[in-house]
């Protein structure tokens, strides 16, 4: 994902006219605030949001820095695990020439989750006054995550006298939604956002709920990445992946118990009766990995099951075009970018109805979904996809259609929208 980061200046100005021809609309300069975003010592968290916001960019009409507040820790030792990445994290990076500021913010345990958006908050708001003393005054927060991420927003675009929107993403409405004081907090900033953004029609109908005007609640679903996800030929695949059995299926997420792989697990195992060669990798890590390695000993499926770890996202193609069939199994979605990366790679996905995912899944050729969390219903839908197996080529050309710029466009829109009804 190369590509130069537009200043606020008459170079970034200029670039965008050569890139899309005269443009008679002004930069809008922005920030982008959220806790998700990748960094040097996680480069793989948030990676969804780095690439909505490079796409933006790519249109040659918005310029932006990134606040991208991480927990303060004391320790950089490996043993205090993933709580060491917050300490490694660099105070400022730059990211595909994207500007990226860390700053620090505590964060209590045990009361930490209700106090969290405050604290975020003051944490960064000597990095936001920064930013506009070296002349960077931006003109809109974009934050990402409604909690504890789109609150602390809210309460920095108040300090700052600066319109704001959010993007909800998945289980900040779909598990902190079910806390009462972050609920109530979401529901606060959201009456005072100049627009609520989600990523599937599922999550947009929750903001509704809360009585935010339906004109103010728009979907801008993720897209995809063609030219990063694409199809490797089978044989290829499984060839430098050391993959054999047939046939191949494929988890890909965080190792938690919301994703519940150990279901992949047992559809596996169901699955092993009539294939008795079937196959199944994991991909990603997580607090889940041990337990999840137990379950595979019991269900005598040791030695059918592949704990790839964390995966770059320049293999994952590999490991998608391997598979027969992408399972999803997890208990709540947002919009789960796993499936379109794995239509991307024209292999179909086998999933639960959740959140967002019938807006993806739409049936055959790109594969089927899943009403109960049964082990014998995942295993009957893998049987019918791969005895009669679809067009990998097909499911490819709908992945196509799910580019990023319809999302960009959206955006763009939204923010001028956000400027015209300040400036009014």
């Amino acid at each position: 994902m190369t590509r130069p980061f537009l200043r606020a200046d008459s170079d970034s100005t200029l670039l965008g006219s050569m890139k899309h021809g005269a443009c008679s609309q002004p930069l809008i300069r922005t920030v982008l605030f959220s806790t998700l975003f990748p960094s040097e010592a996680r480069p793989g968290h948030g990676l969804f949001v780095e690439a909505r916001l490079c796409k933006l960019l790519d249109t040659g009409q918005v310029a932006s820095h990134v606040v991208a507040p991480v927990p303060w820790f004391p320790s950089r030792r490996t043993t205090f695990g993933d709580y060491a990445l917050f300490a490694r994290t660099p105070p400022r990076e730059s990211r595909f020439g994207i500007d990226v500021l860390h700053p620090r913010y505590w964060l209590p345990p045990k009361v930490g989750m209700n106090v969290a958006p405050v604290l975020l908050a003051l944490g960064a708001l000597g990095t936001m006054r920064s930013l506009m003393a070296e002349g960077f005054d931006f003109d809109l927060i974009d934050a990402h995550y409604y909690y504890p991420d789109g609150v602390a927003a809210a309460l920095l675009a108040a300090w700052l006298n600066k319109p704001f929107v959010m993007t909800a993403r998945g289980s900040d409405l779909n598990v902190m939604g079910h806390y009462r004081w972050p609920a109530r907090q979401m529901r606060w900033a959201a009456r005072r956002a100049a627009s609520n953004i989600a990523v599937s029609r599922s999550l947009a109908d929750i903001i509704i709920g809360w009585g935010i005007e339906p004109s103010r609640v728009h979907v801008l679903r993720n897209g995809v990445d063609c030219e990063r996800f694409q199809p490797v030929p089978v044989p290829q695949a499984r060839s430098q992946l050391g993959v054999q059995g047939w046939p191949v299926l494929l988890t890909v997420g965080n190792l938690v118990p919301l994703k519940r792989q150990a279901m992949a697990l047992e559809t596996l195992g169901t699955l092993r009766a009539t294939y008795p060669q079937a196959t199944l990798l994991i991909v990603g890590e997580g607090p889940e990995r041990a337990n999840l390695q137990r379950r595979a000993v019991e269900l005598g499926l040791r030695d059918r099951v592949s704990f790839a770890g964390a995966v770059t996202q320049s293999a994952l193609s590999l490991y998608y075009s391997a598979a027969d069939v992408l399972l999803l199994t997890s208990e709540r979605e947002g919009w789960p970018n796993v499936v379109l990366e794995s239509m991307a790679c024209g292999t179909p996905v086998v999933a639960a109805r959740v959140g967002g995912v019938p807006e993806i899944v739409r049936g055959p050729p790109l594969g089927e979904l899943i009403e109960f969390h049964r082990s014998r219903d995942y295993a009957e839908a893998v049987t019918r996809l791969v005895s009669q197996p679809p067009s990998r080529a097909d499911i490819r050309s709908f992945a196509r259609s799910m580019d990023w710029e319809a999302t960009s466009e959206g955006q763009l829109a939204l923010f001028r929208a956000a400027l015209g009804s300040v400036s009014r």
